[in-house]
């Protein structure tokens, strides 16, 4: 009899400490959602674009590690792409939609300002560049894009928030290949956000 007090005691310690400790992990988890605007286009191309207007909209789940820092794992759907300028195709848009993951640490402050950076994965969804008969059957950019975002923003204690961030790819856009054009050209883009942390 007395051991089975034992045993069950230690049972119910048991499950109120590992309730507990779920309790104190979840407490230090976050969701929200976010939505804005791309400027995006090319880098390291030897022909001449300029920006293609975009945007984005998505997820976010993030983890509390203190009181300053946190990390944040986004899920987004995001318009890029470039215009092209100059010859026959002066004006022809090159849209690329990408569902992407950038992973990022956050530090903020006491009073609501922060900084992030971290690394992103696009994994493409679509493709629209009709001047060449090119479409979401016809492959022309790669499947996967990455690279690295860094950015700034301001949280208020609701959780509304708003931030600015800036992506530079590592990789290049496009399979194709094509002799005396360059085709080792790189997405980057601009972002502005609005945000709502749960």
């Amino acid at each position: 009899m007395k051991n089975s007090c034992i045993a069950a005691l230690l049972l119910l310690s048991a499950n109120c400490f590992s309730q507990s400790s779920f309790g104190r992990i979840m407490d230090r988890i976050h969701f929200g959602v976010k939505a804005g605007a791309n400027y995006s286009d090319f880098t390291n191309a030897n022909f001449n674009t300029e920006g293609l207007v975009g945007f984005h909209a998505g997820a976010i789940v993030g983890f509390k590690i203190s009181d300053s820092f946190s990390v944040e794992e986004e899920v987004l759907y995001s318009q890029q792409g470039a215009t092209l300028k100059g010859g026959l195709l002066d004006g022809e848009d090159i849209k690329l939609s990408y569902v992407t993951v950038p992973i990022v640490v956050k530090y903020k402050t006491s009073f609501g300002l922060y900084l992030e950076a971290g690394p992103q994965v696009g994994i493409l969804v679509d493709e629209d560049f009709k001047a060449l008969g090119i479409n979401s059957d016809t492959d022309f950019a790669e499947k996967i894009d990455g690279g690295i975002v860094g950015g700034f923003g301001y949280q208020f204690e609701n959780g509304l928030g708003i931030g600015a961030r800036y992506y530079i790819s590592f990789t290049d856009v496009t399979k194709a290949r094509n002799a005396g054009v360059n085709t080792d050209f790189q997405n980057n883009m601009a972002q502005a956000s609005i945000f709502y942390i749960f």
